[in-house]
């Protein structure tokens, strides 16, 4: 409580123990303490007794007093960090922390010595090891001053950020599991601006300040985090930090950081969830001005392009160009915006592996995707419109000609292995789902069964899916319908997959009031947990099973009902009377 004050020469309560323990007048001895350590001030000696008359303490008067000091002192030395000349101002700080810093453990002293080592931009080294030596010393001092310990400390910034990162990913996790099905709030509804008002981001850019050792410590954990988990979320995280920086316009790290333009040229895509064609040349731009030398640059580009939010973006926008090329009778390979959108994919998709090679290049662009795949999708939309155009004619004009059943082989084989190819076709049966296309949604659904790396199980699609599913919630009383989406598609990844399994009972909890009761039972007894399953998935069932026992007749339901039918006694006719 005292400690530093022998150092400057203040006596303490050691030194009052001490002359009470060896004095005579144990009250003369207080009196002399109180005359030396006490208030100098001539004027206040003969108003202390009316303190007395009041019943005031008198340590409840030199603690206001001490508080108030405390305030003005503090207020000071904020008012000198903001005055006069640089080297003037830090002289006297430097100065006021060399006389005060002793006191740095007494708790009511410490604020106005955290408050000169904050406004100090470099503390001296051998204070600075001695409050990151102290836990209580450490947890007390300002962002400001931790900064510079974490600049030399690799592995305590490490310690400090590692929650932060696990808390984000949790609360992504979270969203994508999330028990609210919608088509309108879904993962991908917030705007980037409101993503990055989150907890997380906000602890990040202010822990970083204007730091770049400190960002590109960031950045390096986040690489390595999404080399060893392959986790994409990593790579939102490193896109929402740099744009958080952006928007209190930390020129010190934007300026310095080579992604950055094309990162804000992206964010506003993403915002629009569309690439137009403005944007469209400046990304390009960037990406063509990659000079050689500098390609290491792309492995960060390629981890922004990676960002789930970014790939959402470009994958919407691929769909969006198809369905124009069709109008216009163009092909994909003429469409250099929707060519340019394919090199972000690919790019994008390839983060891990440029990252994990360390080879810095742009994958090569399949040309079947382009000339084959692309086209086959087009195909598809034709056979919509055709349908369509066909339903509306009047029924003698009609042709016999049904909705196509079957998919090219081809588009299957191109879902199994080609990455790009799969992530587009994901997107487009996303699209067809939205349009509550049910025809298009059951013909191409067999293909997701095997798909590049399983992305059709997902979460991110899934998540999709299933608050797209909700459109064609009526579907859902039929028998084929439940059996195309559940049998061949669902359960077969739901043993071998858990979060398969999450997502299918999200989706009975959301519809189950939609579907037949012999139909549910059997995928209640399908769904059942094993003793591997995780909480999640008990706690899902659990509260499924409860929905479907509230809907079973209760048993007096169930018995035959009493005919309600009443004798009537037999009236007269007028004839009879």
């Amino acid at each position: 409580m005292f400690a530093g004050l022998q150092e400057l020469g203040v006596a303490n309560g050691e030194d009052l123990k001490e002359t009470l323990t060896n004095c005579t007048e144990p009250l003369k001895a207080i009196e002399q303490f109180q005359t030396e350590n006490g208030v100098l001030l001539p004027s206040l000696q003969s108003a202390l007794p009316f303190l007395d008359l009041h019943g005031t303490p008198r340590l409840e008067f030199h603690q206001s007093v001490f508080d108030e000091l405390r305030e003005k002192l503090l207020e000071r030395v904020s008012a000198i960090a903001s005055e006069g000349k640089v080297e003037e101002r830090y002289k006297k700080l430097e100065d006021l922390l060399e006389k005060s810093f002793s006191l740095v453990k007494m708790p009511s002293i410490q604020p106005v010595v955290m408050c000169v080592m904050k406004h100090l931009p470099k503390v001296p080294e051998k204070k600075l090891k001695l409050v990151m030596a102290d836990k209580d010393l450490y947890k007390a001092c300002a962002v400001e001053v931790k900064r510079q310990i974490w600049q030399d400390n690799q592995a305590l910034f490490g310690d400090e950020v590692s929650p932060l990162l696990k808390q984000y990913i949790l609360e992504k996790e979270n969203t994508l599991f999330s028990s609210n099905l919608s088509v309108l709030h879904n993962f991908f509804s917030p705007s980037p601006k409101m993503r990055r008002q989150g907890e997380v981001v906000q602890k990040l850019t202010q822990m970083i300040g204007k730091n770049v050792k400190l960002y590109d410590m960031v950045l390096q954990f986040l690489r390595t985090l999404f080399l060893r988990t392959r986790n994409v979320h990593y790579c939102t995280l490193r896109a929402e930090l740099l744009m958080s920086l952006h928007d209190l316009d930390i020129s010190e790290i934007c300026t310095v950081d080579p992604c950055h333009k094309f990162t804000w040229c992206l964010d506003a895509c993403i915002r629009e969830k569309f690439v137009d064609n403005k944007r469209a040349r400046e990304l390009q731009g960037f990406l063509d001005g990659v000079k050689k030398g500098q390609e290491q640059v792309l492995g960060d580009l390629s981890m922004i392009l990676c960002d789930p939010f970014a790939i959402n973006t470009l994958a919407l926008s691929t769909i969006r160009h198809l369905q124009e090329l069709v109008g216009q009778d163009t092909l994909p390979r003429e469409s250099p915006d929707l060519l340019l959108l394919l090199r972000m994919l690919s790019l994008g998709q390839g983060a891990w592996d440029m990252i994990d090679s360390q080879v810095f290049r742009e994958p090569k662009m399949e040309h079947e995707l382009i000339t084959k795949f692309l086209p086959m999708l087009m195909s598809f939309v034709v056979d919509d419109y055709t349908f369509n155009v066909d339903q509306k004619l009047p029924s003698e004009e009609k042709g016999p000609i049904p909705y196509p059943s079957t998919i090219p082989e081809a588009f299957t084989k191109f879902l199994q292995e080609h990455r790009i190819a799969c992530e587009v076709g994901l997107y487009y049966i996303l699209h067809i789902t939205k349009q509550r296309n049910k025809n298009a949604f059951l013909r191409l659904l067999p293909a997701l069964v095997e798909t590049f790396s399983d992305l059709a199980f997902g979460d991110i699609f899934l998540h999709l899916l299933t608050g797209n599913l909700t459109l064609l919630a009526d579907e859902f009383a039929l028998e084929d319908f439940c059996t195309s989406l559940f049998d061949g598609f669902f359960l077969t990844a739901c043993s071998r997959k858990e979060n398969v399994h999450r997502h299918m009972l999200r989706l009975l909890l959301h519809l189950h009031h939609k579907m037949a009761p012999a139909k549910l039972e059997s995928l209640q007894k399908a769904l059942e947990p094993t003793k591997q399953s995780g909480e999640a998935v008990k706690d899902l069932y659990n509260q499924l099973s409860e929905k479907l026992e509230l809907r079973k007749p209760s048993p007096a339901q169930v018995a035959e009902t009493p005919s309600m039918e009443l004798t009537l006694p037999t009236v007269p006719t007028p004839a009879s009377l």
